[in-house]
């Protein structure tokens, strides 16, 4: 997979009356490297219609494109790759059907994180670093201090996730990371493209100073 710095989640919910399209498209111009589409309410028609029109948009940008969970739609939709969570299927099984596309892995502990490494993950998720309100099924936080054990621990890239702003990436960045996804913070945001590149400074200014810029 190609590197990348700045990762998006769609969340509808945090832009009523803005069209998806339109608020990722947005995302992409300020610096987005990854577009994941989630959706747990959509039915399975409305899923793949955006996924196809995800697809669209990121081929256009030459953008990545993963599909939370739906590993059936990923490869309808010829996504990018998949991502999925400690209950979902296994990294083995969704080898076997996704092939080489990419897989990444959601971990909470760092044995998770070892596992997946292990494994075979293309990347893994590590959060929720803060109190988050995107998901409902949330755990609790694992603070900045599991993002300083993978940032130590883990060789395969990483991306912190959860309750991330831009009040508080300085300490995520200090602990380690140099990826960042962000869910409201992006696509609820006013001034969408505006958000992303200042995440994006502040992930180039703090990368340099902590020496992490690799």
């Amino acid at each position: 997979m190609k590197d990348f710095r700045l990762y998006a989640i769609t969340g509808e919910q945090f832009h009523p009356g803005r069209d998806l399209i339109e608020v990722m498209e947005q995302a992409i111009l300020g610096g987005v490297d990854i577009i994941q589409l989630r959706d747990k309410t959509g039915s399975r028609d409305e899923v793949l219609a955006k996924a196809k029109a995800l697809r669209e948009l990121t081929r256009k940008h030459d953008v990545t494109f993963i599909v939370n969970d739906y590993i059936d739609i990923a490869m309808e939709s010829d996504a990018d790759g998949v991502h999925l969570g400690q209950g979902d299927l296994s990294l083995a099984e969704a080898r076997k059907i996704v092939g080489n596309k990419i897989i990444g892995i959601s971990t909470h502990a760092i044995e998770e994180a070892l596992q997946a490494e292990e494994q075979g993950a293309d990347y893994i998720g590590v959060g929720p670093v803060f109190p988050t309100k995107t998901k409902v099924d949330v755990v609790d936080p694992v603070t900045v201090n599991y993002v300083r054990q993978v940032s130590e621990q883990i060789r395969i890239p990483f991306v912190a996730i959860g309750g991330i702003k831009l009040h508080n990436v300085d300490e995520v960045i200090a602990a380690g990371a140099t990826r960042i996804c962000a869910v409201s913070e992006i696509v609820g945001s006013s001034h969408v493209k505006e958000t992303c590149e200042a995440f994006l400074r502040k992930l180039e200014r703090g990368t340099k100073a902590y020496g992490t810029d690799h």
